[in-house]
């Protein structure tokens, strides 16, 4: 039997407390698949005295994260504090420097800092894994590096925010608007200490971040994607796309163009009876295409206390196995800088606008798409509302930039009340 694998934690909240449990409760069954035994050498947190509802007293404590990076007896330094800079980066730099793998659930800072940590650690020859800073429980970086090594990746997709799929799940369910269902999340604890994080997208789009250079062998650039949040999204919107067969996610993208990499996170349309379109409350769901295996759908509670911590309880299985993997998927020296394509693919588009209630108003906005040419799939007009009428159109595939051409044209006609809303569609 080989000598124990022995851990250091930093960050004692919801998962590492989760992880600190499982290790104690499964402490024979980890032993058995690893070959190893798997122990905690010591730990560090905020404040020494809280209750955690876990017994703590038999690991050494340090109040310092980057002094429990260095301790001579740990072997892997798992870190869950979370946050882009700060301790948590100290921290994982110091781990590094002494020769310890690192374990993390920090997706914010792997999709800014991503490509020097991984070039200083495989240039120690040893492993950073994190497995739980993408969608929780579903394991869909060891899908993307082993499962699918295969394969050429053609497109990623996904609702990776749990709290936004709950928030436009409710609205649809109880006819409440976005503003009480941000309420109701925030009294339920499933808002980030910044909301913005959470229903601006952000959070999502740091994981999208990390699965793209994955997936198509590119460096870490969450500077390029596209971000757009929750907060324009009407009941309306939502009543109005179920309507034409659609609803509407916070959705991720990614694909190869002939332009770059293009990156999206912004609320879609998908069709209401696809995987996607059936996904409720607080689940996360990956959609994977590949070459060879066509497409794959990854679907399972994307945050929480078990799941998080089974998936940090995976990768530290994997060190203590002996796996060896480059951090992205292949060595972080071969990862390229693609350029970042904007919207280059084309696809159809919901709107809607509130029209005047006058004569030729219909017309000036048919006149505006034409000469921008985009053409009309599907319309429908909805009662009157103080002299203006809801109208919805879906388009033809149609470009962001002749789509963009079009709305300016439309702001011009006066015959549009307010801003209208243009939401991609995206079918699976």
């Amino acid at each position: 039997m080989s000598d124990p694998l022995r851990l250091g934690i930093a960050g004692l909240g919801t998962v590492g407390t989760g992880v600190v449990k499982i290790i104690r409760r499964h402490a024979a069954l980890l032993e058995a698949r690893t070959g190893r035994q798997i122990t905690i050498s010591a730990v560090s947190a905020r404040s020494r005295d809280k209750d955690r509802g876990v017994p703590l007293k038999d690991y050494a404590w340090e109040d310092n994260a980057v002094e429990l990076a260095a301790r001579d007896d740990i072997d892997v330094f798992v870190e869950l504090m979370g946050g882009e800079d700060g301790p948590a980066k100290a921290a994982t730099e110091a781990a590094l420097k002494a020769g310890k793998s690192v374990v993390t659930a920090n997706k914010a800072m792997l999709a800014i800092h991503g490509q020097a940590l991984a070039e200083a650690a495989e240039a120690g020859g040893i492993q950073i894994r994190y497995e739980a800073a993408v969608a929780g429980g579903i394991p869909v970086i060891k899908s993307l590096t082993e499962g699918l090594a295969g394969n050429e990746i053609t497109r990623v997709m996904g609702v990776m925010n749990g709290t936004c799929n709950y928030i436009l799940t409710r609205m649809e369910a109880t006819g409440q608007g976005y503003d009480a269902l941000f309420d109701e999340c925030a009294k339920l604890g499933y808002l980030e200490a910044d909301p913005e994080l959470d229903v601006g997208g952000i959070d999502a789009a740091h994981k999208l971040a990390i699965l793209s250079s994955i997936a198509f062998g590119t460096q870490v650039n969450f500077e390029g994607i596209e971000i757009e949040g929750i907060q324009r999204i009407t009941l309306s919107d939502i009543r109005h796309a179920a309507d034409m067969g659609f609803r509407i996610k916070l959705l991720g993208v990614a694909q190869m163009t002939g332009r770059g990499l293009e990156q999206r996170m912004t609320p879609c349309l998908v069709p209401y009876d696809s995987p996607l379109g059936q996904l409720e409350g607080g689940t996360n769901m990956v959609v994977i295409e590949g070459d060879a295996v066509e497409q794959i759908v990854l679907r399972g509670p994307g945050a929480g206390e078990g799941p998080t911590a089974s998936a940090v309880l995976s990768d530290i299985c994997d060190i203590a196995r002996g796996s060896r993997l480059p951090v992205f998927g292949k060595p972080s020296k071969m990862l390229e800088k693609a350029p970042a394509a904007r919207s280059a693919s084309a696809a159809p588009y919901y709107l809607r606008m509130m029209l005047h209630d006058k004569p030729g108003a219909m017309a000036k906005v048919a006149a505006a798409l034409g000469e921008a040419g985009v053409s009309i799939d599907r319309m429908r007009q909805y009662g009157h509302d103080n002299e203006a009428a809801p109208v919805l159109f879906v388009t033809h595939k149609t470009t962001h930039s002749a789509l963009a051409a079009a709305l300016t044209a439309i702001g011009t006609t006066g015959v549009v009340v307010g801003d209208p809303v243009a939401l991609r569609i995206e079918h699976l």
